[in-house]
């Protein structure tokens, strides 16, 4: 057997050491300790913070903000198409809606790139049910109001509620065939 400690079996029967590395390779400066406790004298690392509790990123704010006035865009707009033709109109508002609260998940990756979108929408079309003074309002028959509200609130929670953002099969390298 070798008494090199840094060659063959013997090395791993060496006892560990640890402190600072000499200029050799595999062998320890004589003022280390022998022990395989950990380190006491490193600083507490805080682990990072996520979700609410990562440090506030301006830009991802800005595209919060950004998507909230989307949505009360795409409110106004779908609000206009539902009632001026019902059952296509309709279709083309949700349609609207649906794709803006998806890609807003898509676009920033988190749940709340849906519901910011998600929020302006709601309180334009809120906004809009209160009426007018003279007692109507932009609305056109009660059922396209219904299914508007519904139809956009249900794919609101769809969109904020997905597990996981797809990837794409190409990044991996595969075609995705």
């Amino acid at each position: 057997m070798s008494t090199n400690p840094g060659k063959g079996r013997d090395r791993a029967r060496a006892p560990r050491t640890e402190g600072p590395r000499s200029g050799a390779r595999g062998k320890a400066s004589s003022s280390a300790s022998s022990s395989s406790a950990p380190r006491t004298n490193a600083p507490p690392r805080v682990p990072e913070g996520t979700g609410f509790t990562a440090r506030p990123n301006p830009a991802r704010i800005a595209a919060y903000c950004g998507l909230a006035v989307l949505g009360a865009l795409v409110a106004l707009a779908g609000t206009l198409v539902q009632a001026a033709w019902f059952p296509g109109g309709l279709i083309i508002a949700l349609a609207g809606s649906a794709g803006l609260f998806y890609g807003g998940r898509i676009l920033t990756g988190t749940q709340i790139g849906a519901l910011a979108p998600a929020v302006g929408w709601f309180i334009t079309v809120f906004l809009l049910l209160s009426g007018r003074p003279e007692g109507d309002y932009v609305f056109g028959d009660e059922l396209g109001l219904v299914l508007f509200m519904l139809g956009g609130t249900a794919v609101a929670v769809m969109c904020a509620t997905t597990s996981k953002v797809p990837q794409s099969a190409t990044r991996n390298g595969r075609s995705g065939i």
